[in-house]
């Protein structure tokens, strides 16, 4: 019988029991802070979890993430020589997926212009339909949920490219990869996507240098995390017109002070890091894969590569 531990400031805990047990009935799923002896946890289910909360696990054998990410996770709390696997779930990219595909396409088809119309009552069929085919797409970080954004984008019919750290083909998508490829990758953008993991690397990406390389009036959609952009930059080439419009979903501050210019700004479409969440329902297959997976001696779909940031 597998101990597990939930360690998390996200209080999904019954949703999660319910998934997990139903998946393995012998599961002992134990609630933090109430973990009785913290000596019996072989597996934690984390999301920024209180500090010092892992350290008295001794027998930890591994430690799944809730999300996607790993930035929630701090390194230095992290037990020396336990793997940690981050979160995979079909429904947490279905959600990016819908989120991407929902924003490119309300920009590419003008309905911020129609709906300024309609409040109006204004009868102004605007300029010509655009052709998506002629309309190129960028994605930056081409994992498995860069890789599905790009894949439904193209059949939309845009012309999508990606970018990421290092080569990573895939089929029917233009792929550009590390520092000498970003400007070529940005170069035809009319929308860019970042969906990537925020490492040292990528802290700070998205800054006046990278927006000046975009085509004038072209529309960023931030869903990474908020880390990679330069606030300050943004708002710079939305005032000035370099920048089109802006779809943002994550910030340096969360939640986003009340005075923050994105709030008011009329060439930002703010959420409030909802582009999509993970359901305990389709993610517990995955959690429950990891922990048989290190129990058998086997490597987890996942598995963070901390020198790589993910």
């Amino acid at each position: 019988m597998t101990v597990l531990g939930f360690v998390s400031t996200w209080d999904r805990a019954p949703d999660w029991k319910a998934a997990l047990t139903a998946l393995e009935p012998g599961l002992d799923f134990r609630i933090d802070p109430e973990l009785g002896d913290a000596r019996q946890i072989e597996a934690a289910l984390v999301w920024k979890p209180r500090p010092g909360a892992l350290a008295t696990m001794p027998n930890l054998k591994v430690i799944v993430s809730l999300g996607a990410g790993v930035d929630s996770l701090r390194r230095e709390e992290m037990p020396a020589d336990v793997p940690v696997v981050r979160m995979i779930d079909p429904q947490l990219t279905r959600g990016m997926v819908e989120y991407v595909l929902y924003a490119v396409l309300r920009q590419h088809r003008y309905f911020p212009f129609f709906e300024d119309k309609q409040r109006a009552s204004a009868w102004d069929q605007g300029g010509p339909v655009p052709d998506t085919a002629r309309t190129t797409v960028g994605v930056m970080g081409i994992g498995v949920i860069g890789g599905a954004i790009a894949r439904a984008l193209r059949e939309v019919g845009f012309a999508v490219r990606g970018w990421s750290r290092t080569p990573h083909a895939v089929e029917g998508i233009e792929g550009f990869h590390g520092a000498d490829g970003l400007a070529p990758f940005l170069a035809e953008c009319r929308h860019a996507v970042c969906v990537l993991p925020l490492t040292p690397a990528t802290r700070g990406l998205i800054d006046a240098r990278f927006l000046s390389l975009l085509p004038k009036g072209a529309h960023l959609i931030n869903i990474g995390r908020g880390g990679h952009a330069d606030e300050a930059a943004i708002l710079a080439a939305l005032d000035s017109g370099r920048l089109g419009h802006a779809t943002l979903d994550v910030f340096h501050q969360e939640p986003l002070p009340a005075e923050h210019r994105f709030w008011r700004h009329p060439g930002v479409t703010l959420t409030p890091h909802v582009a999509s969440l993970t359901l305990a329902r389709t993610g517990a297959p995955h959690v429950i894969a990891a922990v048989r997976a290190v129990r058998e001696g086997r490597r987890p779909d996942g598995l963070v590569d901390w020198a790589r940031g993910y």
